[in-house]
């Protein structure tokens, strides 16, 4: 049986599949837009807006890049709409890389070039457009969207280095040392797509590439575009990488834990990844098919690591955006075969899970929420996208008012909002662990003033005591609206005479 994309003629399209693939990268970017404009920031990215605002040469949680890249807009004071460009652009240029990707992979197996190869690039960019996760990298900017956009550019520089005549082009080293030290920059589990670079590279040319020169160059390369992290670092008494460590351990594997991971993954990226398997199967060259480290790499050791409760999903996102390439040329496939009843199950079934999704971020609402589901119940996640910014400017007023020169919250993710909206007030977290806000504002002196804000979708005890403030008094509430329900409720104490570090408790 002859599996290639080519072995059928493809239907005719009103217009080329470049254009079509371009116009619905257009319309995604729109609708992040649109849709960045209408609701606040997340705890994210508010955490790394504040890195723009504090540059440095690394971060306590993670690389500088993601904080980098948006200090030009931060120091402008742009406002958030137009801030959240940054990620709009990134997605852009990922979904136009995961397009020339499944172009090219497409076009190695087989010698005939035209609209087929074409077809599956607009097929992987389907796959990428209508995934709800890599919407949602397209509106809030954190470091696996820089990742993820790396991560393609690596992918396709691997594979031009795995022809035989590009093996001694010195540029095409010298960029790939540049691309990934520039991933390095971004987030630590960029050492995972490093890896699956060496392994595409060993594979092809064996033990020999190690007496290649200009491969030494590139990683001379990568270390010195990555030495800024090493150099905070060592200043630093080695604070992120043992935090990484740590943080990357979790607790006690389970496998529930694997299963809930997986789950959410399959919610995140949608069943039309699925066809990355037959995709893999299409291309003949080994060099296409060995693209599929790139997914199988990162992936395979992040769902480990989720078992012990350490994993999110936007942290697979480089790995499934390297198999989009893959998946559209399995989808094309399918279409040419007039397969399409499954693939238009799986299309509507991620449509109608990115427009639920959007919908709640918009409005704060879940979908079976009703009168006596409040719409700041602590179990639904969007709720806390709207109300920090008003929270903010009553923070800053109430300090203004009583004298204080500080902000202070019990959670380093109560501090990310309100430190960006209730700036140049410095943020302080009354808490013993340590994280980046200790690095930007020293510690709560004993004896000082400041104001607390208490938050009902993480309330705390106000801290009072030997270990907590003298004296606290309830200066405001505030209950931000949306739809005509509370979101939240947030409350401003001037709290009095700090004794020492209490054990924050709700």
């Amino acid at each position: 049986m002859n599996l290639s994309p080519y072995a059928l003629p493809m239907p005719a399209l009103p217009f080329t599949a470049t254009r079509l693939a371009q116009t619905l990268l257009g319309l995604g970017f729109v609708l992040h837009s649109v849709v960045g404009g209408l609701h606040g920031l997340s705890v994210d990215e508010a955490h790394y807006l504040l890195y723009a605002l504090h540059p440095a040469l690394s971060y306590f949680d993670h690389p500088p890049l993601v904080g980098w890249v948006q200090w030009p807009l931060v120091a402008l004071d742009a406002p958030v709409i137009i801030l959240r460009l940054v990620p709009g652009l990134v997605w852009l240029a990922s979904g136009w890389l995961v397009y020339q990707l499944a172009c090219e992979l497409s076009e190695s197996s087989s010698p005939r070039h035209g609209l087929p190869d074409t077809a599956a690039g607009l097929a992987a960019v389907l796959v990428f457009v209508v995934a709800p996760m890599f919407n949602l990298l397209g509106i809030a900017l954190v470091p696996d969207s820089l990742l993820m956009l790396l991560s393609l550019a690596l992918l396709r520089q691997t594979l031009r280095l795995m022809r035989p005549q590009a093996g001694h082009r010195a540029q095409d080293w010298l960029l790939l040392g540049l691309l990934l030290g520039l991933a390095g920059l971004a987030k630590y589990t960029a050492i995972l797509a490093a890896l699956a670079v060496a392994a595409c590279l060993l594979r092809t040319h064996g033990w020999q590439l190690l007496r290649q020169p200009w491969l030494w160059a590139a990683v001379l390369t990568a270390l010195a575009v990555v030495a800024p992290v090493f150099i905070w670092n060592a200043q630093h008494q080695w604070l992120s990488f043992d935090y990484q460590i740590r943080h990357g351990a979790g607790s006690q594997w389970q496998v529930r834990n694997l299963l809930i991971f997986g789950l959410l993954q399959a919610l995140a990226y949608g069943p039309l990844m699925l066809w990355a398997w037959q995709g893999w199967r299409l291309v003949a060259a080994p060099a296409a098919r060995l693209s599929a480290l790139f997914f199988v790499l990162p992936f395979g050791v992040l769902a480990y690591l989720s078992g012990g409760g350490s994993g999110l999903p936007h942290w697979t996102a480089p790995a499934w955006a390297a198999l989009a390439p893959l998946a559209g040329i399995g989808l094309a496939r399918a279409f040419a075969l007039g397969q399409r009843r499954w693939m238009a199950a799986a299309a509507g079934f991620e449509g109608l899970t990115l427009a639920l999704l959007l919908a709640t971020m918009l409005t704060g609402l879940l979908p079976w929420s009703s009168d006596k589901t409040p719409l700041g119940a602590a179990d639904n996640p969007f709720a806390d996208l709207h109300g920090w910014e008003l929270a903010g400017e009553r923070a800053s007023q109430l300090a203004r008012q009583e004298g204080l020169a500080s902000v202070a919250v019990q959670h380093w993710t109560l501090g990310s909002r309100l430190g960006w909206y209730a700036r140049p007030l410095p943020v302080q977290v009354l808490d013993q662990r340590m994280d980046q806000f200790d690095l930007w504002a020293a510690p709560l002196a004993a004896g000082a003033n400041t104001l607390l804000l208490d938050w009902s979708l993480m309330p705390f005890a106000v801290p009072l005591g030997p270990k907590g403030f003298q004296a606290c008094q309830l200066l405001d509430s505030l209950e931000p609206q949306r739809l005509g329900q509370a979101t939240a409720t947030f409350r401003f104490y001037a709290c009095r005479h700090w004794q020492g570090a209490a054990e924050a408790g709700p």
